[in-house]
């Protein structure tokens, strides 16, 4: 049996996941046993405090949000192993649960970009590595993409005021934002945060700011108004592998480790960025027209249909806004809902693939390995626990 305290914020959906791949670990095993503690206790107690409790309830492991000044050697020093779930910064002594934070900058940026966005804006917490590294990747790839000279960010508030902000000048950045703007949020709350300061000062979003979130929080994406798009996590993974890595210290405290990385999947698309950012009404309503009948056998011409354009001129107007043929767009646009209902359900492959309208099964394999570097099937274990 594994005695583990988990010291996290378990308001958010980060912790939930995490304690459902922990408990997928401890199945076909010894029980586990694990004590909830709020972040409230260390606040209060200190750490020799929260060693305190741990050493009398007979811990093994504790996973918390630890910070920076926190004297985590101490644990081990009582023979209890700890894991740092990231809170403001890495430790180099003992694991972390992280993640590939740039890479989901990188990634909110392919998806904006993708929709037409020129103006960016990131919004997130001071002095905090996620945040900042976040900001970093989405900086990056949008500045590869020639659009980086108005970038702007807003990151004024510590992480300690979670739930407290400064309205006025928050409003006062949001208002002076180029419209339309693409606007990733470090998080889930914070992006909250975006809909409500817009809502309350008369800023439209998705038109003028479309916002974007992180860790897909299903119950703060659903609060928001309108409903939160966000960039999804494998962190039940990560949490299953943080057990592994829990069991293998206990066998050996000396045993060499790597930190726990919990990567992003995909995005998923709710009201907040159901919109593309084009001034061509043409092309805007090809692309609605798309979006809208994903699932059905449309063809070019069906698109056609739709306007008062030659082929010839659509596609030409087409390309100038999206820098893509229409027909590659419908392509691309079908494989990553594809890869998304991957992850989202365990249907069969070929019955996901037939609802997205990949009809062309037996060359879906290799053109689905050419852009992700793996099959379908390989894709779905990667990021899954089953």
């Amino acid at each position: 049996m594994i005695r583990l305290i988990l010291l996290t914020d378990f308001t958010e959906a980060f912790s939930h996941n995490l304690l459902k791949g922990i408990l997928a670990y401890s199945k076909g095993r010894e029980p586990w046993v694990v004590c909830r503690m709020p972040p409230s206790y260390r606040e209060r107690y200190g750490i020799p405090g929260v060693l305190k409790w741990a050493y009398k309830w007979k811990a093994d492991a504790i996973i918390a949000q630890f910070d920076d000044t926190d004297d985590v050697s101490l644990f081990r020093k009582n023979g209890i192993i700890a894991l740092a779930q990231d809170f403001k910064s890495r430790f180099t002594h003992i694991p972390n649960i992280t993640s590939e934070y740039r890479l989901t900058g990188q990634m909110a940026a392919d998806f904006l970009l993708q929709k037409g966005f020129r103006h960016f804006a990131f919004y997130g917490y001071k002095d905090v590595v996620w945040s900042q590294e976040r900001c970093d990747g989405f900086r990056e790839r949008i500045t590869a993409q020639g659009f980086g000279a108005d970038f702007q960010e807003y990151q004024n508030q510590r992480l300690e005021n979670l739930w407290f902000y400064d309205h006025t000048p928050l409003a006062d950045w949001l208002r002076s934002l180029p419209r339309p703007t693409a606007l990733l949020a470090c998080d889930d709350t914070q992006g909250n945060r975006i809909t409500e300061v817009c809502r309350a000062n008369g800023i439209k979003i998705p038109e003028e700011i479309a916002v974007l979130g992180v860790d897909n929080d299903a119950m703060t994406c659903n609060l928001s108004d309108p409903p939160l798009s966000s960039i999804d996590l494998n962190i039940e993974k990560g949490g299953y592998e943080a057990a592994q890595l829990i069991e293998k210290l206990k066998q050996n405290m000396n045993a060499p480790f790597e930190d726990i990385v919990i990567r992003p999947t995909h995005v998923v698309n709710r009201h907040s960025t159901d919109v593309y950012s084009t001034d061509d009404p043409y092309v805007q309503t090809a692309l609605r027209y798309i979006h809208q009948n994903l699932e059905k056998r449309i063809s070019v011409a069906d698109i056609v249909r739709q306007v008062p354009l030659s082929r010839r001129l659509l596609e030409m107007r087409f390309k100038q806004v999206t820098n893509q043929p229409v027909y590659q767009y419908i392509f691309q646009l079908r494989m990553d809902r594809f890869a998304q209902l991957l992850l989202e359900n365990r249907e069969p492959i070929a019955e996901i693939a037939m609802q997205v309208g990949l009809i062309d099964y037996n060359s879906l394999g290799r053109q689905f390995k050419k852009q992700r570097g793996c099959s379908p099937s390989e894709y779905r274990k990667q990021h899954c626990l089953k």
